[in-house]
């Protein structure tokens, strides 16, 4: 686990296409973040580097990483005590972006499975709010929020008090605004995670204590 108590406030799918389309593309000046590696902002805001995704480490914010022994990162999850947003990226095409489809996809999952799910507008766009069944037969409130970068798509998805009220878990919001998304260059199937990893010393820290 990492946790910074003082910081700036602040599916498998179909190749994707290298070549150009003539279609627009997705690679414009988002304004805020997330942000892609290729037009991050210099700033003084500390990310902890897990391989496709660079998480900011905020005030009061803990972020957990589960990971396997070779250091393959699992999940990537922040939380503040009484919310919580699990991150993960995704392969996606250069010219179009996937959460339109990905957004009807949830809903029709959720409610296949007995859920309750509505699609609002929030910070980041077209969110889906939901109730979902867990094993133990209650329900869990979950927020999704999708943002479409170029060649890749990344997925936020909130617990607790800030599945419910927006306003819940700011930090965990601005969180998402600062994460950055490093893509690489190589080619991947649509929807295919982004390769996540532990950061270079917590590797090395584990190997010494072996």
């Amino acid at each position: 686990m990492f946790r910074r108590r003082r910081g700036r406030h602040a599916a498998a799918g179909r190749e994707e296409d290298l070549e150009a389309t003539g279609a627009e593309s997705l690679e414009g000046d988002f304004g805020v973040g997330p942000w892609d590696a290729e037009a991050a902002p210099e700033d003084d805001v500390q990310r902890v580097d897990l391989g496709a995704l660079r998480v900011p480490t905020l005030a009061d914010v803990e972020l957990r990483v589960e990971a396997d022994q070779n250091g393959q990162v699992a999940s990537v999850v922040l939380t503040d005590g009484t919310s919580a947003v699990e991150l993960a990226a995704f392969a996606a095409p250069r010219t179009e972006g996937i959460w339109d489809e990905v957004r009807e996809e949830l809903q029709a999952n959720i409610r296949g499975d007995g859920g309750v799910v509505e699609q609002e507008v929030g910070e980041f766009g077209p969110e889906l709010r939901a109730n979902v069944k867990v094993p133990d037969g209650s329900k869990q409130a979950l927020r999704f929020v999708g943002i479409d970068g170029p060649r890749w798509f990344l997925r936020a998805t909130f617990t607790g008090a800030a599945a419910g009220d927006v306003n819940a878990g700011p930090q965990l919001s601005e969180s998402v605004r600062q994460t950055v998304v490093v893509r690489g260059s190589d080619p991947m199937p649509v929807r295919d995670p982004l390769p996540l990893r532990l950061p270079r010393e917590v590797v090395e820290q584990a190997a010494d204590q072996d």
